[in-house]
């Protein structure tokens, strides 16, 4: 299964910064296992939408280079309140670095104005150059793909 958790970009500061938005409802099927009678947003979700926001920023200050950007590591992660349905998560991550096949950004995330995650985390980025120990190849229906999913996330 995979989950792509950003609704929205909101604001994008090439290579620096990046805000964005994921709205949580009742219809998402992940909720109806956490929990059961108390629906809430997992926290390894949260942290999920914080590293999916960095990649953009990856992705669009790499002009979509690196084909696969995974998590690397995740530091001090913090979950301070429960995301429920209905709730918007606003994830304003901050790039701390940013080379060719290694990044590490902060990252916080609020529902309103109440603080419920903040992490420091690391991403690494698999180029054709370096597939992460594939002989994967630039697929262009990917990259098309993903060009067009992160225009539609900027609108």
């Amino acid at each position: 299964m995979k989950f792509e958790l950003i609704d929205h970009i909101v604001e994008l500061s090439r290579g620096e910064r990046i805000v964005a938005v994921k709205a949580v409802s009742l219809a998402e099927e992940y909720l109806a296992d956490h929990f059961p009678t108390f629906p809430v947003l997992p926290g390894v979700f949260m942290l999920e939408a914080l590293v999916e926001a960095g990649a953009w920023l990856v992705r669009d200050a790499q002009d979509f280079a690196a084909p696969i950007i995974l998590l690397r590591e995740a530091k001090n992660v913090t979950y301070k309140s429960f995301v429920r349905p209905g709730n918007v998560l606003t994830l304003t991550v901050t790039c701390r670095r940013l080379a060719r096949d290694q990044s590490d950004f902060a990252g916080v995330g609020h529902c309103r104005d109440e603080e419920v995650v903040r992490a420091r985390f690391g991403l690494v980025h698999a180029t054709t150059e370096q597939p992460l120990g594939t002989n994967a190849q630039v697929d262009q229906k990917w990259m098309a793909a993903a060009r067009t999913r992160f225009a539609d996330l900027c609108r």
